[in-house]
C-alpha cells in the first residue's frame, strides 16, 4: 500500500474476468458506481453496460471481474467515489485493482452437450423437492411462459415476457429472474439454433422493461451465458450425483432474496412443461 495526501491506497490484483468485462474496461469513459455491498461493487458505464467487481466468494460470472482479497468493499467505497481506468488498471476510491495477469474465464457453459442429455437432466429436476415454489405473481401467466418456452410459441412468450420483465421488486425482480432461469432451460431443452433465437427475442423485449443490473443478467442469458454457480449446478445435474445435485441447488438458492429461487423456478417450470408436452 502507498500513502496518498488524505489517504492510502489498496493495490489488489485480479484472479479472473470474461470478455465482455475486457470490452467493457476499453469502452467506458464516464463510468459511476451503481451499488456497493459488501463483497460486490457494480459499476455502469454511459452505454448502461454493467461491470461487477467481485471478491472470490461470489465468483465468476458473465460480467464478473474477481479480485483476489476477501476485501470489504463497503468499507472503502460509496457511490460517489471517483473511478479511473487506465491501461491493466482501474481505481475505485482508494482502491486500484491491476488486470494485467488476470485468468480469462468462460461464461458460456457447453449447452450442445447439456442439450444432449436433456433427458437424464429432466429426471434428476423432477426428483427435486423445489419444484413446489411459487412465486407471488399469476400463476397462469407463469405457466403460459413456461409453454411457450417448452413448445417454442415465439408470440406467446414474447406476450408473457412483456408482463413478466420488470415485474417484482429488487435490483433483479422476481419476473426478470424466472425469465432467465427459463431461458437457461431453453438452451438445454432445445437444438442451439432454435434456443439462441427464443433466448434472443425474449431478451431483446426484457431488457429494456428493468433495471440495469437484471436487463444485464438477461442479456448475458440471451447469448448462452451463465454465472460459476449455474455452471456447477449443469454439472451437478449430468453426474447423477445427488449429494452434488442438493449441494449446487442448495448454493442457487442463496443467491439474493429470491433471486436464486425465483430463477430456479424459471428453471424448472420449462423443464416440467416440455416434460408434461413430450408425455
Amino acid at each position: 500500500m502507498l500513502n496518498y495526501p488524505g489517504k492510502m491506497v489498496q493495490f489488489i490484483n485480479t484472479l479472473s474476468l470474461t470478455p465482455t468485462v475486457n470490452d467493457w474496461l476499453v469502452n467506458s469513459r464516464h463510468p459511476r458506481i451503481l451499488h456497493v455491498f459488501d463483497q460486490v461493487c457494480n459499476l455502469l458505464n454511459e452505454h448502461r453496460d454493467v461491470l461487477l467487481i467481485v471478491t472470490q466468494q461470489i465468483g465468476n460470472g458473465p460480467f464478473n471481474l474477481v479480485v483476489e482479497k476477501d476485501i470489504l468493499f463497503s468499507n472503502h467505497l460509496n457511490i460517489e467515489s471517483l473511478i479511473f481506468i487506465r491501461a491493466d488498471q482501474l481505481q475505485l476510491g482508494d482502491l486500484i485493482i491491476n488486470t494485467a495477469n488476470a485468468e480469462p474465464w468462460s461464461p458460456r457453459p457447453n449447452w450442445k452437450m447439456l442439450h444432449a442429455k436433456r433427458e437424464d437432466i429432466k429426471n434428476q429436476l423432477i426428483a427435486l423437492p423445489v419444484t413446489n415454489y411459487e412465486l407471488p405473481m399469476p400463476a397462469q401467466l407463469l405457466s403460459t411462459f413456461s409453454a411457450s418456452i417448452a413448445t417454442v410459441d415465439l408470440s406467446s412468450s414474447l406476450i408473457a415476457t412483456r408482463k413478466l420483465a420488470g415485474l417484482g421488486i429488487g435490483l433483479t425482480p422476481s419476473g426478470d429472474d424466472f425469465i432467465l432461469g427459463a431461458i437457461y432451460a431453453a438452451w438445454i431443452i432445445h437444438p442451439f439454433e432454435t434456443a439462441r433465437l427464443l433466448a434472443e427475442e425474449i431478451t431483446n423485449i426484457a431488457a429494456p422493461l428493468t433495471t440495469s443490473l437484471s436487463a444485464a443478467w438477461l442479456r448475458s442469458a440471451g447469448r448462452g451465458e451463465a454465472g460459476i454457480l449455474w455452471h456447477q449446478f449443469f454439472e451437478a445435474l449430468i453426474s447423477h450425483d445427488p449429494i452434488q445435485i442438493k449441494k449446487t441447488t442448495d448454493k442457487i438458492l442463496t443467491i439474493g432474496e429470491t433471486s436464486g429461487a425465483d430463477a430456479l423456478a424459471g428453471f424448472i417450470g420449462s423443464f416440467v412443461a416440455w416434460y408434461k408436452v413430450d408425455h
